[in-house]
């Protein structure tokens, strides 16, 4: 079996009732490695360091991990961890909880100066968004704009669409849902009641009813079973009397899960503790990676995906059809009370009245069945009363309708309306959903398509290499190399010339002191506030070479240290620039002068570079080294496998940066590549300071 890679709605239950021993610990700081894995590292009076870890990438958790487990921390911190920190740093952890029965949880901090909510949304695409005291979005990983909801900076946060909850159903709408499927009991239990495969199979073994049996041929006592296993199985969950498991298969961890399941009697399992460390276990071991040249070539279950999607489209269907249905229902409802105006108003009267009076909802319904056994109309048609509600159930031509005797027959009738017009829009929203679906669908057809087409990576012939399409591989390896520039402002020229410049004013220092040799090029733009550039004719490793540098390596690093000078952060298209030799930088000023930090004094001729027009493109890498390039396009372009280039506007860098990931994510067949390669903070290293827009192509 695979290993896990997703919490479950019951594993989130049982992690959230854990994690509320550690209310009242405070935050002494976040981290943030990569676009999808936060850790708040807090101090609990009782259990002394407590380490959180959310992450909502290929793999989605939410647990109390141990000290050892943590990775470390990453070096520079993204602006999303930099918010974090400012809010949260002192702030009190003031408990979690699950919203719904879904794979979301909330969160809560408290501080004098405000409360801040972290969401963590463990489906889907997965995302966290931080909340401040009124639920408007500070912040999040990744911006989401749906007709049904927003969580996007500066809007208040949408829940998606609550789904229904099978550990708090009682036992009559829970038949009542069984019935209304057309499947089988263990599907019906996954999608209807919402178990998911595992635990609908997990209530039918305990309930000891067979898993494929027709709805239509199931009867009360297997529906009772089954009920009564659905009651046993959220018992430790309300109890918080867990026996957590870890499970193996040919000495794999498979799974974790809070309770030993029947499912698994079979499996190896180690036991825990809490649940919580069981999941820190578990995943600190879970290993998804291969052998990249194997995985490079594996062909992806496009079957297996295909009927993945059309069986959502086939429960979709089913949905658009109930929601018909029941919005035909209403309506008719409400046309029967029209229908029978005299009578309706009559038991709407009678009852208001006797309440007027203060009569009991008991002695009303007696008074009712009194009546009927007397064959008064009116009275036979009432079918009981609901004191909790206040209302009256009326059968009129074979229809029950529910009643409340303060409205009226108008304004009843304009409810049902209403109700039915509510329905039809979750109809629209189920028909937009399927058409999704549809493209989904396509989009895994054509990469079948492709990838039956696709020969082998050489030429069987010749043997030479052919040009590999990376935007369309399901799998892209990941060939990392860190390199000693990485922190710096940096890009390769056409010719190969490596160009670094400082993203501070202690950069700046540092370039000029400890990397510039005595051969190297030294440009700056002529404007204020722009970074030291220094083109290397050799590697810090090697000896200064004195070489010829090509025009074009000189026009592309004017142009870098324009782009990213306030030249930019002005929204102006173009600006001087000058280049000079090393031993005309020093950081002696002249007499009377002074000289700010990251600032240097150049002394004889300067050669310049007029109406130098801005310019820079990022880029995704992928041979002989997968990651992010940016810089002058003329650079940029030929290195990578695609690219966007961006001029001034009027987008924020992380704005433009985020919108630069969703693009690159669209482009790409492997997202996932996208996400571990080029995160939008990853992304944001190369965009100039101030505002910026996408080049219209």
């Amino acid at each position: 079996m695979d290993e896990k890679q997703e919490l479950s709605s019951i594993d989130l239950a049982a992690v959230v009732r854990e994690l509320g021993a550690y209310e009242g610990a405070k935050v002494d700081k976040a981290y943030l490695y990569g676009d999808d894995l936060l850790r708040l590292k807090m101090r609990d009076f009782d259990e002394g360091r407590v380490e959180l870890l959310v992450e909502v990438g290929d793999v989605k958790r939410a647990h109390a991990a141990a000290p050892e487990h943590v990775p470390a921390a990453p070096g520079r911190p993204p602006n999303f961890a930099k918010m974090l920190r400012n809010r949260l740093s002192g702030a009190d952890f003031a408990g979690v909880e699950q919203f719904e029965f879904d794979r979301i949880l909330q969160f809560h901090f408290k501080r004098q100066d405000g409360d801040t909510t972290i969401v963590a949304e463990l489906f889907g695409q997965g995302n966290v968004a931080v909340l401040d005291e009124n639920d408007e979005v500070v912040d999040s990983l990744d911006t989401v704009r749906l007709k049904s909801r927003t969580v996007a900076p500066g809007s208040q946060y949408g829940f998606p669409d609550s789904r229904l909850n099978p550990l708090t159903i009682d036992y009559e709408p829970f038949a009542a849902k069984m019935d209304e499927s057309d499947t089988d009991l263990v599907r019906t239990l996954a999608t209807q009641l919402n178990f998911g495969g595992l635990y609908a199979e997990e209530v039918c073994t305990r309930a000891g009813v067979e898993k494929e049996t027709a709805i239509s041929d199931a009867d009360e006592e297997q529906y009772e079973k089954l009920y009564d296993a659905v009651q046993r199985l959220k018992e430790p969950l309300e109890t918080g009397q867990f026996d957590p498991r870890v499970y193996y298969e040919d000495d794999r961890r498979v799974d974790v899960t809070p309770f030993p399941l029947e499912e698994y009697a079979g499996l190896d399992s180690e036991s825990f503790d809490s649940f919580n460390a069981a999941v820190d276990d578990y995943f600190t071991n879970l290993d998804l990676t291969e052998d990249e040249e194997e995985t490079e070539r594996q062909r992806p279950d496009f079957e297996a995906q295909i009927e993945k999607q059309k069986r959502i489209i086939e429960q979709q269907q089913g949905a658009i059809e109930g929601f018909e249905e029941q919005a035909e229902r209403e309506r008719e409802k409400a046309e029967l009370l029209y229908g029978n105006y005299g009578l309706v108003d009559e038991i709407l009267s009678t009852v208001r009245q006797a309440r007027e009076r203060d009569t009991p909802w008991q002695d009303i319904e007696e008074r009712f069945a009194e009546g009927a056994e007397q064959g008064i109309p009116e009275a036979e048609a009432v079918q009981g009363v609901d004191e909790r509600e206040g209302t009256v159930t009326v059968e009129i031509e074979g229809t029950d309708v529910e009643l409340d005797p303060e409205a009226g027959v108008e304004k009843n009738a304009d409810r049902l309306y209403t109700e039915a017009k509510r329905v039809e829009e979750k109809k629209e929203g189920a028909q937009a959903a399927i058409e999704d679906t549809r493209e989904e669908l396509e989009a895994v057809k054509q990469r079948r398509k492709e990838w039956e087409a696709e020969p082998d990576e050489t030429d069987e012939e010749g043997g030479e290499e052919r040009e590999v399409d990376w935007l369309s591989r399901s799998s892209i390896p990941i060939r990392d190399q860190e390199q000693w520039y990485d922190r710096f402002r940096w890009f390769r020229t056409s010719d190969g010339f490596l160009v670094i410049g400082g993203r501070n004013a202690d950069q700046n220092e540092e370039i000029v002191q400890k990397y510039m040799d005595r051969h190297d090029l030294f440009f700056h733009a002529q404007a204020h506030g722009g970074p030291v550039t220094v083109l290397k004719t050799s590697d810090p490793s090697e000896p200064a070479q004195d070489v010829d540098v090509p025009e074009e390596s000189k026009r592309e690093a004017a142009q870098f240290a324009v782009s990213y000078s306030s030249v930019w952060k002005d929204g102006r298209f173009s600006g001087d620039a000058y280049t000079v030799s090393p031993d005309q930088v020093s950081k002696t000023p002249e007499s009377g002068e002074y000289l700010e930090k990251g600032g240097f004094a150049i002394r004889g001729d300067r050669n310049y570079f007029r109406d130098v027009p801005v310019g820079v493109a990022v880029g995704i890498m992928v041979e002989p080294h997968t990651r992010v390039l940016g810089g002058p396009p003329s650079a940029v372009v030929p290195r990578t496998e695609t690219h966007v280039e961006v001029e001034p506007g009027q987008y924020a860098q992380n704005d433009i940066a985020k919108r630069l990931y969703r693009e690159f994510r669209e482009r790409f067949a492997d997202t996932s590549f996208v996400r571990k390669v080029a995160s939008p903070d990853r992304i944001q290293e190369f965009l100039p300071a101030g505002g910026s827009r996408k080049v219209e192509e």
